[in-house]
C-alpha cells in the first residue's frame, strides 16, 4: 500500500477550507438568528443553573460561557468566535505550519460551541458531520513537521488516525443508501425519486431544471447508479487492491459533482470530498516524473503470480457488481426505443434479512482493516533507530492507538442504527464509550435523503404584508422559490439557514416550526437584522420604510415550468392559508408566543459600548454587511486562489534547490551505481560515513 503524506495534507487544507466556509456563513447570519433582535436570540439558550463553572461547560460545551468576561453578549461572543474560526481556518489553509492538532481543536471548539446555542437552524447533519471530521483533523494533523526531502523521518503512527476519515466515509455513504430503501419510500422502491429530487429540493440551481427535463429512463437509472455507489462501492474502501479503492474514489466524485451542479447543499459535498481523500495515495497524487512510470524491473514469479491473482479478483469484482445490478434492478436494453428498463426485483422483506446479514459483518470488515493498520503502524515503529527515538515513538503511538480504537468503537454504535437488531447486538463497553461523549459529537448516525417530498408538488410557503389588511403584498426571499420568473440561484458554499427551515416548515402545519412564529413577530417589528436575512440590500424589501402591520403566510404548490415558457422557472398553485393574518397585541399572536416560550420577558442587558472588543466587532461588521453571503464566499475563494497562485510562483522550483543549482560539486559515484540511485533507509548514525547506508526492502 502506498503512503499517504499527500492526501493527509489534501485532507487538512480541504478541512480548513470548509471551517473557513462554514464559519463565515454563519457569521453573516448571527444578527438575525440569533441577536437580541433575532429569531431565536442566543442568550436564551445559556442560563446558568447555578453549578461549578467546569461541571457547566461539560454539560454545555461551549465557549460562550466566557462572553461576559469579555463584556459581550452571546451573540457577539458567537460573532468573535466566527471570526476567530474564519480566520484560523484561513491560516491553516494558506500555511503549513498552522495545520497543527492545536488549531483544528480551536476550530473544532468553535463550531462545537456554536452548535450549543444554534438551536434548530444548526441542526443538520453536515453540522454534524463538519465537527466529527474536524476532531478526526486534531489526530489526522502532525504535532511537528518534517524537513522537507526528508519523509523517511516522519513518525511511525502518523497514518493510522487517517484510517478513521476512511471509516467515516464509509459511514456516511453506506447508512445514507441504506436508510432510502429502509424508509420504505415508494419513490426510491419505484427508482423514480430523480423524477421529484431536482423539482423538491430545497434550493436547486439552473442545472436543476434541465436535469428535470431528462427522459424518465434516464431518472431511473441514475438511481439504480446512487444505490450502486452508496451501498455497493463503500466497502471497496478497505480493498487491498489499490485499483479498486481508485475506482470507488472516483464513483464518489462523480456522485458528489452531480450533487453540486444540481443542488445548493452548502459545504456538504465540498466536504464530502474532502473525506474520499482517505482513498488516495502518494502515487496517484504525486507529480514527480518518477512516481508515474514504473521501472521495468525482473519480476520473481511469486510477485507475477500475485499481481496475475489480483488482477483476476479485481475483474471478478467487477463482475459481480454489474451482474448484481442488472439482476436486482432488472436492466433490460430496448433497442428500438433506445432506452434502459428498470425495476426493483426485491422486497423489502428480501432486503430488510440482506441488511441483517452484512451489518454486522461491515463491522467486521472495519476491525480487520484497523487491525491491520495497527500491524504496519507497529512494523514500521520496529524500524525506527536510535533508543530515544524508538522510545518517544513508541509513547505517541500508545496514545494514538488508543484513541483511534477508541473512536471507532464509539462509531460503532451510531453506525448499528441502520439495523436495529445489530445495535442490540454490540458490545456494552462502546455504549458506555458512546454516551459519555455523545454531546461532544464525536460520532453521529447519517442517513440523507431519507424520503422524497413535494410528490404533488413542492409546498412552499410566501408570507404577505399588509397595512389595511386588504391589500397584500408578497415578501420574497433572496433565495428560496417564490417569483416565478427569477431564476434558481447558485449559492454553493453558502447555507442560507432561514430559507432552509422555510423549506422544512412548508412540509408541516406551522405548529411544528415554532419559530416561525417569532419570524412573524420581528417582521412586524421590523427588525432590520431579520430583514437582512430576507434582502440583503434592506431597499428591497417591501416594507423597509414602515413595518407592516398585518402579516400572512399562504402555503402554495411549485412546480419547474414546462420547456417553452419563455421567462418562467417555475409554475404555482395556491393551495391554503399556512399563518393566520395577525398584527402586534393579536390574541393569536401572543398565544403562539406564549405557548411557544418565546415571550421576551428578560430584556437583554445592555452593555457598556465603550468596550473596545464589541466596538471592533460593530466596526467589523458595518464594514461586510454591504456584501451578499455569497459574495463574501467567493472573495474569500477567490483570495485563497490568488495567494495560492503567488506561493506557487515564488516558490524554488525543482532545479534551485538541488546541489547543482547551489553550486556544490557532485560527489564521485559509487561502485554500485544502481545502490546510489535507490532511496536509502535513514542511517542511526549520520556521521559515519564509511558505511553505506542499508536499504529497506
Amino acid at each position: 500500500m502506498a503512503g499517504s503524506r499527500l492526501p493527509r495534507q489534501l485532507f487538512l487544507q480541504g478541512v480548513a477550507a470548509v471551517f473557513m466556509f462554514a464559519f463565515a456563513s454563519l457569521y453573516t447570519q448571527i444578527p438575525g438568528l440569533y441577536g437580541p433582535d433575532g429569531i431565536l436570540p442566543a442568550r436564551r439558550t445559556l442560563r446558568p443553573q447555578g453549578k461549578g463553572r467546569w461541571q457547566q461547560l461539560w454539560e454545555t460545551p461551549t465557549l460562550l460561557w466566557e462572553a461576559p468576561r469579555l463584556g459581550l453578549d452571546t451573540a457577539q461572543g458567537l460573532e468573535l468566535l466566527t471570526l476567530t474560526g474564519t480566520v484560523l481556518a484561513l491560516g491553516a489553509l494558506l500555511l503549513r505550519p498552522l495545520r497543527h492538532p492545536l488549531v483544528y481543536l480551536l476550530l473544532w471548539a468553535a463550531y462545537l460551541s456554536a452548535c450549543q446555542v444554534g438551536q434548530v437552524f444548526l441542526y443538520f447533519q453536515w453540522d454534524s458531520l463538519l465537527l466529527e471530521t474536524g476532531f478526526l483533523a486534531v489526530l489526522v494533523a502532525p504535532l511537528t513537521l518534517p524537513p522537507r526531502h526528508k519523509q523517511g523521518r516522519a513518525s511511525p503512527h502518523e497514518g493510522l488516525p487517517f484510517w478513521l476519515v476512511r471509516w467515516l466515509l464509509f459511514r456516511l455513504m453506506f447508512a445514507s443508501g441504506v436508510v432510502k430503501l429502509t424508509s420504505r419510500c415508494p419513490t426510491w422502491w419505484g427508482l423514480t425519486a430523480l423524477t421529484y429530487h431536482y423539482e423538491t429540493q430545497c434550493l436547486p440551481t439552473p442545472a436543476a431544471w434541465f436535469a428535470h427535463h431528462l427522459p424518465v429512463w434516464l431518472h431511473k437509472l441514475s438511481v439504480v447508479a446512487t444505490f450502486l455507489i452508496e451501498i455497493a462501492v463503500p466497502p471497496l474502501f478497505f480493498a487491498p487492491i489499490r485499483r479498486l479503492r481508485l475506482v470507488a474514489f472516483y464513483a464518489q466524485v462523480l456522485l458528489q459533482v452531480l450533487i453540486i451542479i444540481t443542488g445548493n447543499y452548502n459545504f456538504f459535498n465540498l466536504l464530502t470530498l474532502v473525506l474520499t481523500t482517505a482513498l488516495l495515495d502518494d502515487h496517484h497524487l504525486s507529480a514527480e516524473p518518477g512516481c508515474s512510470r514504473h521501472k521495468r524491473t525482473p519480476t520473481s514469479w511469486p510477485k507475477a503470480l500475485l499481481a496475475t491473482l489480483s488482477l483476476l479478483l479485481e475483474l471478478a469484482i467487477y463482475g459481480l457488481l454489474a451482474y448484481g445490478t442488472v439482476h436486482y434492478f432488472g436492466l433490460e436494453v430496448d433497442w428500438q426505443q433506445r432506452t434502459i428498463h428498470s425495476r426493483t426485483t426485491f422486497t423489502f422483506h428480501q432486503f430488510s434479512q440482506w441488511l441483517k446479514t452484512v451489518t454486522l459483518p461491515t463491522m467486521w470488515l472495519g476491525v480487520v482493516s484497523l487491525a491491520w493498520e495497527l500491524l504496519m503502524t507497529f512494523w514500521r515503529w520496529t524500524q525506527v533507530q536510535g533508543w530515544l527515538r524508538k522510545l518517544c515513538a513508541g509513547v505517541q503511538l500508545s496514545v494514538v492507538g488508543a484513541a483511534t480504537v477508541a473512536l471507532f468503537l464509539i462509531s460503532l454504535v451510531p453506525y448499528s442504527y441502520v439495523e436495529p437488531g445489530t445495535h442490540g447486538h454490540l458490545w456494552t463497553g462502546a455504549h458506555h464509550l458512546f454516551g459519555a461523549v455523545e454531546h461532544l459529537q464525536l460520532a453521529n448516525s447519517y442517513g440523507l435523503f431519507r424520503r422524497m417530498t413535494g410528490l404533488g408538488g413542492r409546498p412552499e410557503v410566501v408570507l404577505e404584508g399588509s397595512f389595511d389588511g386588504h391589500h397584500w403584498t408578497e415578501i420574497e426571499f433572496m433565495y428560496k422559490p417564490g417569483n416565478v420568473s427569477r431564476q434558481p440561484p447558485v449559492l454553493v458554499p453558502h447555507q442560507p439557514r432561514l430559507d432552509w427551515q422555510m423549506w422544512f416548515a412548508a412540509l408541516g402545519p406551522h405548529t411544528h416550526s415554532p419559530w416561525f412564529t417569532s419570524l412573524v413577530l420581528r417582521l412586524l417589528q421590523g427588525k432590520e437584522p431579520v430583514i437582512r436575512l430576507i434582502q440583503s440590500h434592506v431597499t428591497s424589501y417591501p416594507f423597509h420604510k414602515q413595518p407592516p402591520t398585518y402579516i400572512r403566510a399562504q402555503r402554495y404548490k411549485y412546480w419547474f415550468s414546462r420547456p417553452g415558457e419563455q421567462g418562467r422557472w417555475w409554475r404555482r398553485q395556491w393551495v391554503e392559508e399556512f399563518f393566520p393574518s395577525v398584527s402586534l397585541g393579536d390574541p393569536t399572536l401572543e398565544m403562539l408566543l406564549q405557548q411557544f416560550g418565546l415571550q421576551d420577558k428578560n430584556p437583554p442587558r445592555a452593555h457598556s459600548p465603550s468596550r473596545v472588543l464589541a466596538r471592533a466587532l460593530h466596526w467589523v461588521r458595518t464594514q461586510l454587511s454591504p456584501l451578499e453571503p455569497p459574495t463574501l464566499l467567493w472573495s474569500l475563494l477567490a483570495a485563497v486562489g490568488a495567494i495560492k497562485l503567488v506561493q506557487a510562483l515564488l516558490a524554488p522550483g525543482p532545479f534551485q534547490s538541488s546541489p547543482l543549482a547551489r553550486g556544490e560539486k557532485q560527489r564521485p559515484a559509487s561502485k554500485d551505481s544502481r545502490a546510489a540511485s535507490e532511496p536509502a533507509a535513514p542511517s542511526s548514525n549520520p556521521g559515519n560515513g564509511s558505511r553505506p547506508p542499508r536499504r529497506k526492502k
